[in-house]
């Protein structure tokens, strides 16, 4: 009998695959678009207004052509053009044929839908006559420059409130003269919130004004006769003797003089000097 040849098995060992540092996952970053600087910067898609500035005739047209812009960025002009057949108003970037198109505001307004965003640019951006003779209607603008009215009205409403009697005539003064004089208080006070809330600008900065009480007590040491001014108003003079108390300069405001000169050394002698015959 023949034998029985056997065969063993062999194993081979197989090497491991370890992962090395050098094995790395390639990542393929996706390019980022350029965000756009300069006065397209944060551009939002809008219906937009714009308005005349001024009279409102029934129909206007605006350059729309040969008109130019300075580019900061490239350092130079460049030519604009309103088209209606182009995607940009300038015309160094056009191409093609370059069919006009007027630019025309009826009854002192122009409509522009979000989907004309070349002609919004142009007038929004780039147009020479911008916050010229038109603008673009802005409601938050607006209520910004109302909020900011009410305030100083306010403002100008308290302080006149608060204001003292002869504080009160020192204003009023500027505003009506010698009128003043012959005014109650009531008329006084009542006359003073009027003009606060119709100049509130201009009532602040009078009250804050240090030289306008002074101006005030000037005059009303004028109109009671204890100081006079020469006709030829360069002079101010006690009315008693003629004594020369100032010369007002060239050019300057005679009470405006007086309440500098009251300042001085010697105009603050005469300013107490008056004051006490004020209350005599």
């Amino acid at each position: 009998m023949a034998k029985k040849q056997t065969t063993s098995k062999v194993e081979v060992e197989q090497p491991e695959m370890k992962a090395t540092n050098e094995m790395k996952q390639v990542v393929i970053e996706k390019p980022q678009l350029k965000k756009k600087t300069g006065p397209e910067g944060g551009w939002e898609i809008k219906d937009r207004i714009y308005h005349l500035k001024g009279k409102t005739p029934l129909s206007s047209l605006i350059k729309g052509s040969n008109i130019y812009y300075f580019d900061e960025e490239k350092g130079y002009e460049r030519e604009l053009k309103h088209t209606s057949n182009q995607k940009t108003c300038f015309v160094d970037e056009m191409q093609g044929d370059q069919r006009l198109e007027h630019i025309i505001f009826r009854n002192g307004n122009l409509s522009v839908p979000k989907n004309k965003v070349t002609l919004q640019k142009l007038l929004s951006l780039y147009h020479p006559l911008r916050d010229l003779i038109y603008e673009e209607h802005r409601p938050s603008v607006i209520a910004e420059n109302q909020v900011d009215m009410i305030e100083l009205e306010l403002a100008a409403l308290n302080a006149a409130v608060d204001l003292d009697i002869d504080m009160a005539e020192a204003v009023m003064r500027v505003e009506i003269g010698s009128k003043v004089t012959q005014m109650s208080s009531k008329e006084l006070k009542r006359d003073l919130l009027v003009y606060a809330k119709r100049n509130p600008g201009l009532f602040l900065d009078l009250v804050e004004d240090e030289n306008v009480m002074l101006r005030n007590f000037g005059i009303r040491a004028t109109e009671m006769g204890i100081i006079k001014l020469s006709s030829d108003q360069r002079t101010f003079k006690w009315s008693t003797n003629d004594r020369k108390l100032c010369t007002v300069p060239f050019d300057e405001h005679p009470y405006s003089a007086l309440a500098a000169w009251f300042k001085t050394d010697e105009g603050m002698e005469i300013y107490s000097n008056i004051e006490k015959r004020f209350n005599a």
